[in-house]
């Protein structure tokens, strides 16, 4: 069992990480979200009098709809990126006061051999 300690993140690999866990967040909530809004719209145009506001009522809708499931996962995306490299920051120096965090490893490793020398090759092998 091997005890390691993390003292510190490179901040930007957090922040790549971070940024890209929150954008696929945000584009399942994005589309959650707009598929909502564009039912949600549709079926409060039907329900309108007939006219040209039920038209407008549901196309403005799909395009509310559209735009959210695009701006969404962009928003997450990059809010995640700045926060994954302020925590960080923070970690980083929490980590030099306190010393990081300790956790134990468990596995097997195989010792290092060396590798077998190579064969003599041979034009004709008998």
């Amino acid at each position: 069992m091997a005890e390691m300690t993390i003292r510190r993140f490179g901040v930007f690999s957090v922040a790549k990480v971070q940024g890209l866990l929150m954008f696929v967040f945000g584009l399942i909530i994005g589309v959650i979200y707009g598929l909502f809004f564009m039912l949600f719209g549709a079926a409060m145009s039907a329900m309108a009098p007939r006219g040209e506001g039920q038209l407008a009522g549901g196309v403005s809708s799909v395009v509310i709809g559209l735009i959210l499931m695009i701006a969404i996962p962009i928003f997450y995306g990059v809010l995640g990126f700045i926060f994954g490299a302020i925590g960080a920051l923070v970690y980083n120096v929490a980590a030099g006061v306190v010393g990081g965090v300790q956790f134990d490893i468990e596995g097997v490793t195989e010792p290092y051999a060396p590798p077998p020398p190579p064969e003599q090759w041979r034009a004709n092998p008998v």
